[in-house]
């Protein structure tokens, strides 16, 4: 008689269930962050290019994405054993449902196709930027997941990545980095000031990011144990040590410690401790988080200067604290502390398997999204037209406006003219339009 398969674990699972929502939130919350950075023109635009990614993502990780992914497969890529969501049941994954190891796995990928959006906001027209995504998540998303965490080439040649800093941040930075590329600047860009219309809506989306990241680092040990509280205690001190000295640097820099650097610093060492949360200890936490604010906030002010107009600096918060994580993931890994020793512990060639897995990942990921970028233009246009940036993606990709502009106001869509002229809004209301 075959032995019974075990069953999920109780505990586990309710860990999980929390976990898993706790990433999910990370999505609408950075559409806050992301939202509050833009001109008030945009903001609906920006966010929905978060919320859309909770149902595109969503659909093609349940049809596909997951299954090439997680799915045992080759070195390369996953099969198809579980496409549609076939032979994914209730039965247990580790400790936990199957079914909730693909939802948890999932909201990863959500928030990672997301991640995205903040280089090329306030100029790529929505539709052509969903069917960017999905394609992205399948094509570029899933393998490099298969690559580290689905038994892939990397988890074998013993590339560490907790939680995400190359699956996620460094996979994501590099699209990016190609979609701002090829989408061109904004027409204005360099010529006034783009500020951000909302810094509170920015310090809010920062701190439900950092709440979620709790099931994101913490939930990636998938269950109720010690690298759970380990990672979840490094997800506390690592963005509180960059913060401050980001704070710091500001404050050398110019005088005034801001608010929006503050956000800024707390998600790049949210994005740092993130491949190493699990495998350093809490000292090693602080110190990874105080050294990844430094590349990233001199990053962001050398960006400003070039014609590279990465809108939300996905690149210098995500691209460059998530390679700064995965580099110090390898000096400062122990085996005392669940993962395996790094340079410091003696091992010094695990730091030069961090930077292959950053290497080849950014490549990947940045030739793939090119390829991606160009099909997706054959049949879509990709940018806006200039009027429509002029007048604010909000009006000509959704028919709506974040703030009201006076009683009487006739919404303007595309295509058709106003009743009624708009009243100039005040610039409270578009600060930095």
């Amino acid at each position: 008689m075959p032995p019974t398969p075990p069953a999920p674990v109780a505990a586990d699972t309710a860990w999980m269930l929390l976990a898993t929502a706790l990433v999910l939130l990370m999505t609408p919350a950075l559409g806050f962050f992301y939202g509050g950075l833009v001109r008030a023109k945009n903001v609906l635009n920006t966010m929905m290019m978060s919320v859309a990614s909770l149902g595109v993502v969503t659909l093609v990780w349940a049809l596909m994405a997951y299954s090439l992914a997680f799915d045992a497969g080759s070195d390369w890529l996953g099969g198809l054993a579980f496409a549609g969501l076939r032979s994914v049941g209730l039965e247990a994954r580790g400790t936990i449902p199957h079914l909730l190891f693909m939802a948890y796995q999932g909201t990863f990928a959500v928030v990672t196709a997301a991640l995205i959006s903040g280089a090329i906001v306030e100029r790529m027209r929505f539709g052509p930027y969903l069917a960017f995504i999905a394609l992205w998540v399948a094509a570029v998303y899933a393998p490099v997941a298969h690559w580290v965490w689905g038994g892939g080439w990397m988890s074998r040649l013993g590339v560490l990545d907790y939680a995400g800093g190359t699956v996620v941040h460094v996979n994501a930075a590099a699209a990016a980095v190609v979609a701002a590329m090829v989408l061109r600047p904004r027409d204005d860009y360099a010529r006034r000031a783009l500020l951000p219309h909302n810094v509170p809506y920015v310090i809010l989306g920062a701190s439900l990011l950092w709440f979620g990241w709790f099931g994101f680092n913490a939930g990636s040990a998938l269950a109720v144990n010690g690298v759970a509280a380990l990672a979840f205690v490094n997800t506390f001190l690592a963005p509180a040590a960059t913060l401050v000295v980001w704070m710091l640097l500001d404050l050398r820099r110019s005088g005034r410690a801001t608010a929006v650097g503050a956000a800024t610093g707390i998600v790049v060492g949210l994005v740092a401790i993130t491949p190493a949360a699990g495998f350093v200890s809490p000292a090693s936490a602080l110190v990874i988080g105080a050294i990844a604010a430094i590349p990233s906030h001199f990053a962001i002010a050398w960006r400003s200067r070039t014609a590279l107009d990465d809108s939300l600096d996905v690149a210098a918060a995500h691209g460059i604290g998530g390679i700064t994580g995965a580099l110090l993931t390898g000096v400062f890994a122990e085996q005392a502390w669940g993962g395996v020793d790094g340079l410091i512990a003696g091992r010094a060639s695990q730091v030069g398997l961090q930077l292959l897995g950053v290497v080849v990942a950014a490549l990947y990921s940045g030739g793939m999204t090119f390829g991606i970028l160009k099909l997706v233009q054959v049949a879509l246009p990709l940018r806006s037209r200039t009027r429509d940036e002029a007048v604010g993606l909000d009006v000509s990709q959704h028919g709506e406006e974040a703030y009201a502009r006076g009683e009487g106001a006739v919404l303007v869509r595309p295509g058709i003219a106003s009743a009624t002229p708009l009243p100039q809004p005040t610039a409270v209301a578009v600060a930095g339009d």
